[in-house]
């Protein structure tokens, strides 16, 4: 009886944690295609609120750059693979941007690295490296 037991509760917990991981997943997708979308079309307000607070904090997107990345629009925005793990509650995925400055009408591709962190908490994925760097280089 006791084996029994033990086997529903082994079970049990095996069906609860595949649940938590579909979850976690199917946040990922909902989080990573919503900031694509946003940055897709140019939504820069959309796209920063999937950035991670503290990073935000210390990383404030000033009058100019925000003027910047309104003189810009995106052409292309290919994610490759999609995200990989990178730890227990992290994801990685490297995204080519292609943006064109509609003042000079050139185009350029942005390699932008993004690291994504799970908040377990709020079962919520939050950007931890913030929007691509558009700068000329």
């Amino acid at each position: 009886m006791r084996r029994i037991a033990l086997l529903v509760l082994a079970l049990a917990v095996s069906l609860l944690s595949g649940c938590a991981t579909d979850v976690r997943n199917e946040a990922l997708t909902r989080a990573t295609n919503s900031y694509a979308s946003a940055v897709r079309w140019g939504d820069w307000e959309g796209a920063q609120s999937f950035i991670d607070k503290d990073y935000a904090k210390d990383h404030p997107l000033s009058s100019i750059e925000i003027s910047r990345l309104g003189q810009l629009r995106i052409t292309g925005y290919d994610e490759g693979g999609g995200p990989r793990p990178d730890g227990d509650n992290d994801m990685a995925q490297v995204v080519q941007i292609n943006v064109v400055n509609v003042n000079t009408q050139s185009e350029r591709t942005v390699v932008d690295r993004q690291r994504w962190h799970y908040d377990a908490e709020k079962k919520k994925w939050w950007l931890m490296t913030g929007l691509p760097d558009f700068s000329p280089k």
